[in-house]
């Protein structure tokens, strides 16, 4: 059986969804693309699968809910925008799944909930009991209480970590992360047109990191570091990782059916249930 064959049986299924694949450049909320990615997942559920969606977006859609000419720069200004979005990113979300019959629930989180045991605990049985009810959940950073003089306290970083993160709480079978690229690459497919795509990553070396911009600044595509990071933290857990481009939602159905699309991080380890 091949790599990708095994992606077919995967029950349990994380997707992280970036701002890029929910507006489109000029900031704009993508109601066509959201429209798909609620029907593809609706219809992984209603094939036996578990789905729990993290998404970014919540600043942005505030943004342009709120009428501002530009991104706010200030962190107040930030988490306000975030507090206007995430409602009405959630009402586009709690529509569109409603229209397949499914329904969502909103799960917030910040880094310190996850540090605390108890709590911990707590947010694992949240997630269970919506999961075994069938509820999407929709998770995202509780990005209204990040403030900054903690903000090395209480935020993830970024949600591509926050996915990984989920997926190790939930013990998921496969993260997916779809983004704005299509996977990882040899070289910059921004400063090298005959860059090739890795399609399987057995193994995250040093090598690879120090090539996706280790702790300093990043030789590879925008973002890279993070996505490897949490591809490292999910894969040394038991979970299959795929970084793929989400411009067409539909790739998620192609990945579970096991067509070579993005890159696939391989898990690490066989994950015991």
């Amino acid at each position: 059986m091949g790599y990708r064959d095994q992606l077919h049986s995967c029950k349990r299924i994380v997707v992280k969804v970036g701002t890029s694949t929910l507006t489109y450049d000029n900031g704009e909320i993508h109601l066509g693309r959201i429209e798909k990615l609620t029907r593809v997942l609706s219809d992984l559920m209603n094939s036996g699968k578990e789905v729990v969606l993290v998404t970014s977006g919540a600043v942005q859609v505030g943004v342009k809910k709120l009428k501002l000419a530009n991104r706010p720069t200030l962190i107040r200004d930030k988490q306000a925008a975030a507090a206007v979005g995430q409602s009405e990113l959630m009402h586009i979300y709690s529509k569109f799944f409603g229209e397949y019959s499914h329904i969502v629930g909103q799960v917030l989180l910040t880094k310190d909930v996850i540090e605390d045991e108890h709590v911990r605990n707590n947010v694992v049985n949240t997630f269970e009991k919506l999961i075994e009810d069938r509820v999407i959940p929709i998770v995202n950073e509780n990005d209204t209480v990040a403030i900054d003089e903690i903000e090395n306290i209480v935020r993830f970083g970024d949600n591509d970590n926050l996915s990984a993160i989920v997926s190790v709480l939930i013990q998921a079978d496969l993260l997916v992360i779809l983004s704005d690229i299509d996977g990882f690459f040899d070289s910059d497919p921004t400063k090298n047109e005959n860059s090739m795509l890795i399609k399987v990553i057995e193994k995250i070396t040093p090598e690879l990191e120090e090539f996706a911009g280790g702790s300093g600044t990043s030789v590879g595509t925008g973002g890279m570091v993070t996505k490897l990071t949490a591809a490292k933290r999910a894969t040394v857990e038991g979970i299959n990782v795929v970084l793929a481009n989400g411009k067409d939602p539909a790739i998620l159905r192609d990945l579970i059916n096991g067509k070579e699309l993005g890159t696939l991080f391989l898990s690490q380890k066989q994950k015991v249930r």
